[in-house]
């Protein structure tokens, strides 16, 4: 699933124009070519630059991936693409989060490029499922604070699933998951009682 995601980035990251890979992504202040460029670092910076960009940044994760992201992302985009490809079955299994997280975070960042440029991509719903099960299931460091989805149920509209107790907030799988990532933009997707609750956890 995971070489599945990467393929399917690559593939998007050959269709985008110069000024769409300029253009503001869903995720904070990243171009959606410094998305791709962080999706890349992931899998082809190596332990040595990582961990030299860590040291550089104060030992400040957030920092060092933000600098990692905007040094890859500045390769041309072709080449970026290329190397996703490359790396596709890169077994690489990121500490904590396992597989699982390294699953969610493509779907997320997939979907942060293409909702701002009105883009189309249906993602398949047991990719869907796991995501959506790792960022309620106590180990999404990074992806979701525990008090976030704490007291409320979640319901998928076009998925069999749901988790939690409390308010109700249901839509899409999609936008579920992008709600439980922080990504306020998937707020109109969902309906019922706990989404003003959830909306007051978003940053």
């Amino acid at each position: 699933m995971i070489a599945d995601e990467r393929r399917g980035l690559a593939d998007l990251t050959d269709t985008l124009t110069p000024e769409q890979l300029r253009a503001p992504s869903l995720c904070s202040a990243w171009t959606v070519k410094e998305v791709v460029g962080h999706l890349v670092a992931v899998v082809a910076a190596g332990n040595g630059a990582a961990l030299k960009t860590l040291v550089r940044s104060g030992f400040n994760v957030h920092k060092a991936n933000a600098r990692l992201a905007a040094t890859t992302a500045a390769r041309p985009a072709r080449e970026l693409a290329a190397i996703l490809r490359a790396h596709a079955e890169n077994p690489f299994r990121p500490p904590i989060v396992g597989y699982p997280g390294a699953l969610t975070d493509l779907q997320i960042h997939q979907q942060d490029i293409r909702r701002p440029l009105g883009l189309a991509g249906q993602l398949r719903p047991e990719p869907l499922r796991i995501s959506l099960d790792f960022l309620v299931g106590g180990r999404a460091v990074g992806f979701t604070p525990r008090r976030r989805p704490a007291g409320l149920r979640f319901e998928s509209t076009d998925l069999d699933w749901a988790w939690g107790d409390g308010p109700v907030v249901r839509g899409p799988a999609e936008a579920v998951m992008l709600a439980l990532a922080g990504r306020r933009a998937a707020l109109p997707d969902l309906d019922g009682p706990g989404v003003a609750m959830l909306d007051r956890r978003l940053p």
